[in-house]
């Protein structure tokens, strides 16, 4: 029996290549046109260089945007039913739906410190362009952070299977979609670049059919 798993999963974005320079001239006329550095007004102090939209990204018409969202919402019920399935009566089917979703343009010196996400049960990260991060120096990287946390109290040979480091790190894909339970800590390390670090992130909830 196991008890207590986080669950993260990991997918490919299919229509990344397709979609990737349009989002991005699109975001960017976000950022040309921003009233604020960090327009959703959410944990100021915990970003630095980076622009961030307000939480209604996904929400825009445009067909490049709607089809992403498409896909995400699509992932998350296929994540929540995997998860929850033995859980929800026969025959019921999830629909998800993103409440709220931004991107992060990250300049040099950027970062975000550690957070979760409340209002939600899964939240997803879209690497569009992941610029100059590198997973083997930790550069502009994703960091998750375990739940447990008097899971290193005490370590010996015992306890091994802990993962005694207390940390997950996500290596940097471009197109690649992470998606994990909203209780997860999780942050943005420094990023060291010229060219700028850009990500869409959202939050979803679920509900059955």
């Amino acid at each position: 029996m196991s008890v207590w798993d986080t669950p993260l999963y990991i997918s490919n974005v299919p229509i990344h290549n397709r979609v990737k320079n349009p989002l991005i001239d699109f975001l960017c006329q976000l950022r040309d046109q921003k009233t604020a550095e960090i327009e959703s007004e959410v944990a100021v102090t915990a970003k630095k260089s980076l622009y961030e939209s307000d939480l209604s990204l996904l929400d825009n018409l445009d067909k490049h945007v709607q089809e992403l969202r498409a896909f995400f919402e699509e992932m998350i019920a296929t994540v929540a039913t995997d998860v929850n399935q033995h859980f929800w009566p026969e025959e019921a089917t999830a629909s998800a739906i993103i409440t709220e979703s931004w991107c992060h343009i990250t300049e040099s010196g950027g970062y975000h410190d550690a957070h979760s996400h409340p209002n939600c049960s899964w939240c997803g990260i879209y690497y569009l362009d992941i610029g100059d991060a590198d997973f083997e120096s930790r550069n502009g990287i994703n960091r998750f952070y375990d739940p447990r946390i008097c899971s290193d109290h005490y370590l010996d040979a015992g306890s091994q299977y802990l993962n005694s480091t207390g940390i997950w790190d996500v290596a940097p894909v471009e197109g690649q979609l992470v998606i994990f339970p909203s209780y997860l800590k999780h942050s943005a390390l420094p990023y060291q670049g010229d060219n700028d670090r850009i990500v869409i992130a959202f939050n979803a909830q679920v509900n059955l059919i």
